[in-house]
């Protein structure tokens, strides 16, 4: 097999692997899905900036600010008041310095944005089983467990 079709191989084992995890995930799920992703692209578009590769770091921030144009794009400002306007102001701030990053090959951009994307993810992390224990439906009675009158 030739490295080309090993490389699409993998490609479409992770395309499948990433459908799936979407199809099945929860709301809470794919917001974490997303941040993962940004910090995953934020990484490795720092390594580019450190390594000089301007093509792939421009790609990778430019996905990386529609990822965060997604998480902003995911709020309801209505029912989540200040604390959502809050994070809505910081993934905008956010998307202005990976632009900034982008356009002057700025680590420090990339890792401040990290920084503030690590803090995010892991409150969302933490309040995963809490979320997810209020929007399960509640259970069904047994029905064994009724007996008749």
């Amino acid at each position: 097999m030739s490295v080309y079709g090993q490389k699409s191989g993998l490609s479409a084992y992770n395309s499948t692997s990433v459908h799936g995890a979407v199809a099945s995930a929860d709301p809470h799920g794919l917001v974490q899905m997303l941040m993962d992703a940004a910090v995953e692209r934020l990484l490795a578009a720092r390594g580019c900036i450190e390594r000089g590769d301007t093509v792939r770091k421009a790609k990778l921030l430019h996905s990386c600010v529609i990822l965060i144009a997604e998480l902003r794009g995911s709020l309801n400002l209505e029912k989540g008041g200040p604390l959502a306007q809050n994070l809505s102001n910081l993934y905008e701030y956010m998307a202005r310095q990976l632009l900034l990053a982008n356009v002057h090959s700025d680590a420090g951009r990339v890792s401040e944005v990290l920084g503030l994307l690590g803090d995010i993810r892991g409150a969302w992390i933490a309040i995963g089983p809490e979320v997810r224990q209020a929007s399960a439906p509640a259970a069904a009675p047994d029905a064994s467990a009724v007996t008749p009158a």
